[in-house]
């Protein structure tokens, strides 16, 4: 059977807006949950967004470069006579020198007047001579004095070169990690732009395979159905519900995925609330809770013909969130070992509320679900293995779900909500 995969066409254009994607396993899968993944783990770049990033990383890179050269230019400056370290040096040897001189004199003065004291033989000789000795002496005193200070400030502004010399040398490490880590976050930026290009330039298919199955069709008695999610969810709270996938058919389909997306505003449609949401999901044989990862596809396995498997979703609100409006889009799609494929009809939408903490919602009725756009399936090939898949021990690629109404659909979701809602309020 020809090993396919999930498409990420949609998937990717969704992720590149603040949507959060959902999935999860069948919730009576033997496998257990797969571990969570970061925002930037679960995020696909966009081509554009790609080269907007290798722009900032060559901007960051050259500001890097900048930053070094100028850390070098303050080292050698630093050594220049017109630095204003060196000038204070420069003028601090001055004095101490100047003073160094003075203090030498001074003793000399002491002991100069100290012999003609010695030498004196009458008392008023003796007395001029001890009146020029303490003078001499005060003088030297004062001096010593000088020198010491002098001799303070010239060890301050050794200190002071010393000190800015080590800071500058640490700024130049510093610079020059910074320059070198810029350096591979450029080129790992223009590597990942590369393959993104080189993979939108590459037909779906590995050289030497088939063209890719281009046969699948919608299929209407294949349903994805979400119950339990109210109408109205006040912000603080948690809500548990669940997305059911239903094989209407005669016949069994031998791999089947679906897709969750959820998407949220504020009351005007102007700004999303995703930041707030958080889903988690589980299974029967591991009930922990566990974050679900983005962008991931939703294996289920094997669906047997007029059977129906359960995927339990559990979505928190946090107690900031904004009053404002939800969205929640679903669909489902399969693949058998005949190569035959299809999806859903329609990637169907429910709508729900989003109440400020404390909010009394009233009673409460189920979201109802309502066609929200064409679901296209156009599978490509793709042997990767990643997400829930590598979890469960599916095959390494799966068919692919082209959301690319879905995804359009995700993408005006705000707009196309509250103006539904304003259109609503006005007819009633």
């Amino acid at each position: 059977m020809k090993i396919r995969r999930i498409l990420a066409t949609a998937v990717a254009a969704a992720v590149t807006t603040p949507v959060v994607l959902l999935s999860a396993a069948p919730a009576f899968a033997d496998t257990k949950p797969a571990p969570a993944q970061t925002q930037e783990q679960k995020q696909k770049p966009t081509i554009e967004q790609l080269k907007l990033a290798v722009a900032a990383a060559q901007n960051a890179y050259d500001a890097a470069v900048v930053a070094y050269d100028d850390s070098q230019k303050a080292i050698d400056a630093l050594d220049k006579p017109d630095h204003p370290l060196q000038v204070a040096l420069a003028a601090a040897k001055t004095a101490a020198a100047t003073a160094d001189g003075e203090k030498t004199a001074a003793d000399q003065a002491v002991v100069d007047a100290q012999a003609k004291l010695d030498g004196a033989t009458t008392d008023e000789e003796k007395a001029a001579a001890q009146t020029a000795l303490d003078e001499a002496k005060r003088k030297a005193e004062a001096a010593a004095t000088a020198k010491t200070t002098a001799d303070g400030n010239l060890a301050g502004a050794n200190k002071a070169v010393e000190n800015e010399r080590v800071a500058l040398l640490r700024k130049t490490g510093e610079a020059l990690t910074a320059k070198e880590e810029a350096k591979t976050a450029l080129d790992a930026a223009k590597k990942a732009l590369a393959d993104a290009e080189k993979e939108a330039e590459e037909p779906g298919e590995e050289p030497g395979e088939e063209p890719p199955h281009e046969d699948c069709a919608p299929e209407p008695a294949f349903t994805s159905v979400v119950q339990g999610l109210p109408e109205k969810v006040v912000a603080g709270t948690t809500v548990d519900f669940t997305l059911r996938l239903t094989n209407g058919t005669d016949r069994q389909m031998d791999e089947a995925y679906v897709f969750a997306a959820v998407h949220a505003f504020d009351e005007k449609g102007l700004k999303p609330l995703d930041r707030y949401l958080d889903l988690e999901w589980s299974t029967a044989a591991n009930p922990e809770w566990v974050d679900v990862p983005v962008a991931e596809e939703l294996f289920v396995g094997a669906l047997k013909a007029k059977s129906s498997v359960d995927v339990k979703l559990r979505l928190k609100v946090d107690a900031d969130t904004p009053a404002g409006q939800g969205v929640t889009f679903v669909a489902g799609d399969f693949w058998n070992e005949d190569e035959s494929c299809g999806g859903t009809p329609d990637l169907t939408e429910y709508e729900f509320d989003i109440l400020a903490k404390g909010s009394d919602p009233g009673k409460v009725d189920d979201a109802t679900g309502k066609p929200g756009g064409t679901h296209t399936t156009t599978p490509v090939t793709n042997t990767t293995t990643h997400g829930v898949l590598a979890a469960t021990g599916s095959s390494d690629a799966v068919p692919q779900i082209a959301l690319a109404g879905g995804a359009a659909l995700v993408l005006g979701a705000g707009a196309m909500v509250v103006a539904r809602r304003r259109r609503a309020d006005a007819d009633g």
